[in-house]
């Protein structure tokens, strides 16, 4: 019985004495209640009853989300999340567990109080655009004390701002006026430029048009001055008649063309045979007119 008893002791001391630590991890060794030494990752010896295994530390990097509620100078109050990573240093485990109570607790406390002295002196606009001044602020406030407690700040990163909603709303609120005023501004541009484009349009067309008809009416001139002067000398009769002849049988062609068209529009003034006489007449008087005033710019 003795025998087995002191077997189970033996197998307990054996097991007692044998222990294993993680990858990226470092365990804290205490004899008596004090500390002795730190276990590396892999397999370690402790002497039983005497040293025990105090804690564990990760080396690996950790984030710790602080939100923070603060009000800014324009006097709107915003959350602010601000994320920190962070690690253990290789050479300064011992303060890092010995020194620290709560390092968690500690880093809120410093994020807190940064923030809270940096925002209340930014506008809201500023605070969105400054973020990384802020995050870098916490960074620098918070190297130097966690260094001392064993800590390395890796990076600070403001993550969020997120102001109050009716805030959010209101801003909305206006970026939406802000760029409908520009959509209107910019509408009304394009409206002008298109009425400037279409004028110039119509007046390059009413240019174009009037050369047309210039040249329509130089072009019958020319075809009528040949037409009448063939006449004259197949029939030996004068100018003035071929043309009240002309004109007669424009006359009727046009009767015949208001006839034959159900929906024309066009008011002929006056309505008689006679007035082609009188047409012919003032055909003629501007001709002679046209005349003097081409003898008299000659002269001079």
């Amino acid at each position: 019985m003795l025998i087995y008893l002191l077997l189970a002791l033996l197998l307990f001391m054996i097991f007692a004495s044998v222990f294993i630590v993680d990858q990226q991890t470092c365990a804290i060794i205490e004899r008596l209640g004090k500390f002795e030494r730190l276990a590396y990752p892999g397999l370690n010896f402790k002497i039983p009853l005497i040293e025990t295994k105090r804690a564990s530390l990760s080396m690996r990097i950790h984030q710790l989300e602080v939100v923070v509620e603060t009000k800014t100078k324009d006097n709107v109050f915003v959350k602010a999340v601000i994320a920190v990573q962070y690690r253990v240093l290789q050479s300064k485990i011992y303060e890092a567990f010995y020194m620290l109570h709560d390092p968690v607790g500690q880093i809120k406390s410093f994020v807190f109080d940064l923030v809270r002295a940096q925002v209340p002196s930014m506008d809201l606009d500023d605070v969105f655009a400054r973020k990384d001044d802020i995050a870098d602020a916490v960074k620098t406030e918070l190297e130097k004390p966690m260094s001392d407690f064993g800590y390395e700040i890796i990076k600070a990163l403001v993550t969020d701002i997120d102001p109050d909603a009716n805030v959010k709303a209101a801003m909305n609120e206006i970026n939406t006026a802000q760029r409908l005023r520009v959509a209107a501004t910019e509408k009304g541009e394009a409206e002008k430029i298109l009425k400037v484009k279409q004028a110039e349009a119509e007046a390059e067309s009413c240019i174009l048009h009037g050369k047309g008809v210039a040249g329509q009416r130089q072009a019958i001139i020319e075809g009528l001055c040949q037409s009448v002067d063939e006449f004259v000398k197949q029939t030996g009769t004068t100018p003035a008649h071929v043309m009240d002849m002309v004109l007669l049988i424009q006359y009727i062609d046009t009767l015949k063309d208001i006839g034959s068209n159900s929906k024309s529009n066009v008011v002929f003034v006056p309505h008689s045979p006679n007035g082609v006489a009188s047409i012919s007449d003032q055909l003629r008087e501007t001709i002679f007119a046209a005349d003097i005033l081409k003898g008299d710019a000659k002269k001079k």
